[in-house]
């Protein structure tokens, strides 16, 4: 072989590796984007388990109350969708995130649950209704959309950024 095909085949065997590097590289992206999706997901699944057979205001007071009322101090006293509303799970809080069974996920640094619950109309759940100060002015024909937002915050990211978003409407 002459200096020049050696050369040549060179420039082809390294533009080949490199190729199949950038590849690799956006295998890797792609697979990231996949792992914190479905970690997301889950994050949102587990606050629709958990609240699943919730009533919509509580079982004692009634819709006395919209949010935790005045002795539900602690995440085991919750015990009707209306507490959650506004709340946020996160290991940077030191109270998160959370499973179905109200117990701190190790290890999930930078994730974030956050609750919202709202009154929408029945006849149309895009309609929001806002919260009355007083419960005698409770809408008639209104459900409970609970919205779980999960946010990621990884160690060289500025801000948290959304990652997913699981919403369902309540009946009860």
């Amino acid at each position: 072989m002459t200096l020049i095909e050696t050369a040549l085949a060179t420039i082809i065997v390294g533009v080949g590796v490199l190729a199949i590097m950038v590849a690799q590289e956006a295998f890797h992206q792609q697979n990231m984007y996949s792992v914190q999706s479905a970690t997301a997901t889950r994050l949102g699944n587990e606050i629709r388990e958990l609240t699943l057979n919730m009533p919509r205001h509580d079982p004692v007071t009634g819709n006395a109350y919209w949010g935790a009322e005045p002795n539900e101090t602690t995440l085991d006293d919750f015990n009707d969708l209306d507490d959650f509303d506004g709340l946020i799970f996160s290991a940077e809080l030191g109270n998160g995130p959370i499973n179905s069974r109200r117990e701190v996920i190790p290890n999930m640094n930078g994730w974030a649950q956050t609750v919202l619950v709202d009154m929408v109309n029945s006849s149309n759940i895009n309609e929001y209704y806002p919260v009355p100060e007083d419960p005698e002015d409770y809408p008639e024909d209104y459900l409970m959309r609970v919205t779980v937002i999960v946010t990621y915050q990884g160690s060289t990211d500025p801000e948290p950024h959304e990652i997913t978003r699981v919403s369902w409407i309540s009946a009860n």
